[in-house]
Protein backbone atom coordinates (compact mmCIF):
# COMPACT_ATOMS: atom_id res chain seq x y z
CA UNK A 1 0.00 0.00 0.00
CA UNK A 2 1.63 3.42 -1.24
CA UNK A 3 1.24 6.31 1.20
CA UNK A 4 1.31 9.55 -0.42
CA UNK A 5 0.89 13.06 0.38
CA UNK A 6 -1.24 15.02 -2.49
CA UNK A 7 -2.80 18.30 -2.96
CA UNK A 8 -2.50 18.69 0.64
CA UNK A 9 -4.37 15.20 1.41
CA UNK A 10 -2.78 11.82 2.50
CA UNK A 11 -3.54 9.07 0.34
CA UNK A 12 -3.58 4.80 0.24
CA UNK A 13 -2.70 3.40 -2.87
CA UNK A 14 -3.15 -0.29 -3.69
CA UNK A 15 -0.17 -0.17 -6.28
CA UNK A 16 3.24 -1.88 -6.17
CA UNK A 17 6.19 0.70 -4.78
CA UNK A 18 7.51 0.67 -8.09
CA UNK A 19 4.65 1.87 -9.92
CA UNK A 20 5.93 5.46 -11.42
CA UNK A 21 4.29 8.42 -9.56
CA UNK A 22 1.93 9.84 -13.09
CA UNK A 23 0.21 6.56 -12.99
CA UNK A 24 -0.47 6.55 -9.34
CA UNK A 25 -1.94 9.89 -9.86
CA UNK A 26 -4.02 9.29 -13.11
CA UNK A 27 -5.50 5.50 -12.71
CA UNK A 28 -4.94 5.06 -8.85
CA UNK A 29 -6.18 9.23 -7.72
CA UNK A 30 -8.25 9.68 -10.84
CA UNK A 31 -5.68 13.42 -10.46
CA UNK A 32 -5.82 13.20 -14.86
CA UNK A 33 -4.60 16.75 -15.09
CA UNK A 34 -0.69 15.03 -15.29
CA UNK A 35 -0.31 14.26 -18.71
CA UNK A 36 1.52 10.92 -20.11
CA UNK A 37 3.36 12.17 -23.66
CA UNK A 38 6.79 10.45 -24.14
CA UNK A 39 7.27 8.50 -21.17
CA UNK A 40 11.16 8.84 -20.67
CA UNK A 41 11.46 12.29 -18.70
CA UNK A 42 12.07 14.21 -22.12
CA UNK A 43 9.12 16.43 -22.68
CA UNK A 44 8.00 17.50 -19.30
CA UNK A 45 4.47 17.37 -20.03
CA UNK A 46 4.52 15.34 -16.95
CA UNK A 47 5.80 17.25 -14.23
CA UNK A 48 4.07 17.52 -10.87
CA UNK A 49 6.23 19.74 -7.86
CA UNK A 50 7.80 17.38 -5.29
CA UNK A 51 8.40 19.14 -2.11
CA UNK A 52 8.03 22.61 -4.88
CA UNK A 53 10.46 21.27 -6.91
CA UNK A 54 9.42 20.22 -10.42
CA UNK A 55 9.57 16.15 -10.70
CA UNK A 56 9.08 13.93 -14.12
CA UNK A 57 6.21 11.94 -12.86
CA UNK A 58 6.69 9.65 -15.64
CA UNK A 59 9.90 8.00 -14.12
CA UNK A 60 9.65 8.95 -10.88
CA UNK A 61 8.69 5.54 -8.67
CA UNK A 62 6.18 6.40 -6.19
CA UNK A 63 7.89 4.66 -3.54
CA UNK A 64 10.40 7.86 -3.94
CA UNK A 65 7.98 10.52 -3.12
CA UNK A 66 6.38 8.78 -0.10
CA UNK A 67 5.62 11.31 2.82
CA UNK A 68 7.02 13.64 0.96
CA UNK A 69 4.23 17.18 -0.42
CA UNK A 70 3.39 16.79 -4.17
CA UNK A 71 1.18 19.39 -6.16
CA UNK A 72 -0.56 18.25 -9.17
CA UNK A 73 -2.17 20.87 -11.39
CA UNK A 74 -5.57 20.37 -9.44
CA UNK A 75 -3.68 20.84 -6.30
CA UNK A 76 -2.72 24.30 -7.35
CA UNK A 77 -6.05 26.48 -6.90
CA UNK A 78 -9.30 25.27 -7.07
CA UNK A 79 -10.63 28.40 -8.58
CA UNK A 80 -7.81 29.58 -10.94
CA UNK A 81 -6.11 32.30 -8.10
CA UNK A 82 -2.77 31.36 -8.35
CA UNK A 83 -1.12 34.22 -10.14
CA UNK A 84 0.28 31.67 -12.47
CA UNK A 85 -3.16 30.58 -13.60
CA UNK A 86 -4.62 34.11 -13.66
CA UNK A 87 -1.07 35.29 -15.82
CA UNK A 88 -1.83 31.83 -18.38
CA UNK A 89 -5.33 33.30 -18.45
CA UNK A 90 -4.78 36.74 -19.47
CA UNK A 91 -1.78 36.32 -21.77
CA UNK A 92 -3.50 33.50 -23.48
CA UNK A 93 -1.17 30.88 -23.43
CA UNK A 94 -2.26 27.94 -24.31
CA UNK A 95 -3.61 26.23 -27.81
CA UNK A 96 -4.00 22.60 -27.72
CA UNK A 97 -2.86 22.78 -23.57
CA UNK A 98 -1.42 19.39 -23.54
CA UNK A 99 1.63 20.47 -21.74
CA UNK A 100 0.04 23.43 -19.71
CA UNK A 101 -0.13 21.41 -16.39
CA UNK A 102 4.24 21.28 -16.64
CA UNK A 103 4.49 24.51 -17.61
CA UNK A 104 2.55 26.05 -15.03
CA UNK A 105 3.78 23.76 -12.30
CA UNK A 106 7.24 24.42 -13.20
CA UNK A 107 6.23 28.32 -13.63
CA UNK A 108 5.63 27.86 -10.33
CA UNK A 109 8.45 25.99 -8.91
CA UNK A 110 10.64 28.98 -10.82
CA UNK A 111 8.43 31.87 -9.36
CA UNK A 112 9.13 30.15 -5.58
CA UNK A 113 12.67 29.94 -5.96
CA UNK A 114 13.12 33.42 -7.78
CA UNK A 115 10.39 35.67 -7.28
CA UNK A 116 12.00 37.98 -9.98
CA UNK A 117 13.53 36.21 -12.75
CA UNK A 118 15.64 37.74 -15.86
CA UNK A 119 14.76 36.82 -19.33
CA UNK A 120 17.40 34.38 -19.77
CA UNK A 121 16.60 32.37 -16.59
CA UNK A 122 12.56 32.31 -17.78
CA UNK A 123 14.29 30.64 -21.22
CA UNK A 124 16.14 28.46 -19.05
CA UNK A 125 13.79 27.25 -16.11
CA UNK A 126 11.21 26.97 -19.52
CA UNK A 127 12.84 25.41 -21.72
CA UNK A 128 12.63 21.78 -19.68
CA UNK A 129 9.14 21.44 -20.93
CA UNK A 130 8.75 20.88 -24.48
CA UNK A 131 5.32 23.02 -26.15
CA UNK A 132 4.57 21.32 -29.23
CA UNK A 133 2.41 24.56 -30.47
CA UNK A 134 5.10 26.72 -29.62
CA UNK A 135 3.62 29.13 -27.53
CA UNK A 136 6.95 29.87 -25.94
CA UNK A 137 6.57 33.87 -26.31
CA UNK A 138 3.16 33.44 -24.45
CA UNK A 139 4.56 31.31 -21.96
CA UNK A 140 7.80 34.22 -21.09
CA UNK A 141 5.16 36.84 -21.11
CA UNK A 142 2.88 34.97 -18.55
CA UNK A 143 5.94 34.44 -16.50
CA UNK A 144 6.56 37.64 -16.48
CA UNK A 145 3.22 38.47 -15.64
CA UNK A 146 2.58 36.26 -12.96
CA UNK A 147 5.83 37.82 -11.14
CA UNK A 148 4.30 41.13 -11.38
CA UNK A 149 0.97 39.59 -10.05
CA UNK A 150 2.68 37.86 -7.00
CA UNK A 151 4.25 40.81 -6.37
CA UNK A 152 1.16 43.13 -5.79
CA UNK A 153 -0.36 40.37 -3.95
CA UNK A 154 3.12 40.56 -1.32
CA UNK A 155 2.50 44.23 -0.89
CA UNK A 156 -1.12 43.76 0.06
CA UNK A 157 -0.19 41.46 1.90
Amino acid sequence: MLQLNVNDQRHEVAMADDTPLLWVLRDGLKLTGTKYSCGIAVCGSCVVLVDGKPVRSCVTPASAVSGKNITTIEGLSSDNSHAVQQAWIEAQVPQCGYCQSGQILTAVALLERNPRPTEAEIEEAMSEVLCRCGTYPRIRIAVNKAAQLAAAKHKEA
